[in-house]
């Protein structure tokens, strides 16, 4: 017969097994669509942070402006000209995110400028 203090879990198995809980979840979540609304603008031209042309959204989450690149063919994609040069838009971005080298990027499913 097993003794109770075998059968309880340790401290650090616990902490391990909560570990892979949350980043299970973490990593559940980052799959999933999501609709960012914010202002529209490209990376290069209106914020100087990248190399090429590449479509960015800022989004307000909390006191914070985050900036998510899009994860397309940059100059390429047909929505990327009305902001090309400096301009700016509000519209939403529907996609998946992630998080890559210290960037968060969005996989866009749809771009859609706001109508005024």
């Amino acid at each position: 017969m097993k003794s109770f203090k075998s059968l309880c879990v340790s401290p650090l198995s616990f902490l391990l097994l909560a570990t892979v809980f949350v980043a299970f979840a973490v990593a559940e979540d980052k799959g999933k669509n999501v609709t960012l609304k914010g202002t529209i603008l490209c990376a290069k031209c209106t914020l100087g942070q990248e190399a090429e042309c590449t479509t960015a959204i800022q989004v307000k989450e909390g006191d914070k402006l985050v900036t998510y690149l899009l994860d397309d063919k940059g100059a390429g994609e047909e929505y990327h000209e009305p902001i090309c040069g400096g301009s700016r838009k509000e519209g939403t971005v529907t996609g998946t995110v992630q998080e890559r080298n210290g960037k968060n990027y969005i996989k866009p499913t749809k771009v859609e400028y706001a109508k005024k």
